[in-house]
C-alpha cells in the first residue's frame, strides 16, 4: 500500500496522479481508513472475525471478465460516492486505486492497493475507485450482513442529512481535532 495526495492533473484516471507528497498511514486513521497487509487467507479470516464480517464473495474487474461493459463500469466505480456500510476489499491479484477525501472534503488521497492488501473505508465517507493501468483487479469483498453495495452519488442534494455521512463527518471532527 502507498498513499499519497492525488496531482489533480488531467489525464486517464488509471494513472498513478501521484503528487510525490506521501500521506502517512496515521493520517489515513484519523479519517477512519483502516489498512492491513494480510500475507494470507487466515489473516483475512482473523480480522473478519474481529468485525463481524459475515459473508463474503470475489469481484474481478477487467476488461476480458466484464467484457464491453469494463469501459462503463470503471466510469461508474471512479464517480464520487459514499456507502451506508463499511466498505472491505481484500486484493486478490492485480491492483487498483481508492481515492478518499481529505478532513475537508477538498482534497483526495490516493491509496494504491496490491495483491495482499486489505482496506476498510468507513461509511459516510466519500470515496471513489478504479484500476490501474494493467486494467485487472481480483478482490475479496466482505459483509457484515447479506452482501450489498449502494452507492450514493456525491451529486445528490440530500447526502448532508443521511445519518450515515453525519456520524461520519462527526467522528472525523474529533478525530482530526484530537491530532
Amino acid at each position: 500500500m502507498r498513499a499519497y495526495w492525488y496531482d489533480d492533473k488531467p489525464g486517464d484516471q488509471r494513472l498513478p496522479h501521484d503528487s510525490g507528497n506521501a500521506v502517512p498511514k496515521a493520517y489515513l486513521s484519523t479519517l477512519g481508513v483502516l489498512y492491513q497487509y494480510c500475507p494470507s487467507i487466515s489473516s483475512v479470516n482473523g480480522i473478519a472475525s474481529q468485525r463481524s464480517y459475515k459473508n463474503r464473495d470475489e469481484i474481478t474487474v477487467s476488461p476480458d471478465k466484464m467484457g464491453v461493459v469494463y469501459e462503463e463500469k470503471v466510469k461508474m466505480f471512479f464517480n464520487e460516492h459514499l456507502h451506508e456500510d463499511e466498505e472491505i476489499r481484500y486484493i486478490l491479484d492485480g491492483g487498483g486505486y481508492f481515492d478518499v477525501r481529505n478532513e475537508d472534503d477538498k482534497k483526495w488521497v490516493r491509496i494504491c492497493l496490491e495483491g495482499n492488501d486489505l482496506i476498510v473505508l468507513p461509511a459516510g465517507i466519500y470515496h471513489r475507485f478504479t484500476t490501474d493501468e494493467n486494467n485487472y483487479i481480483k478482490a475479496m469483498r466482505l459483509f457484515k450482513e447479506e452482501p450489498k453495495w449502494t452507492p450514493l452519488n456525491r451529486d445528490r442534494n440530500d447526502l448532508d442529512e443521511n445519518p450515515y455521512r453525519k456520524e461520519y463527518v462527526e467522528y472525523r471532527a474529533k478525530t482530526v481535532s484530537a491530532d
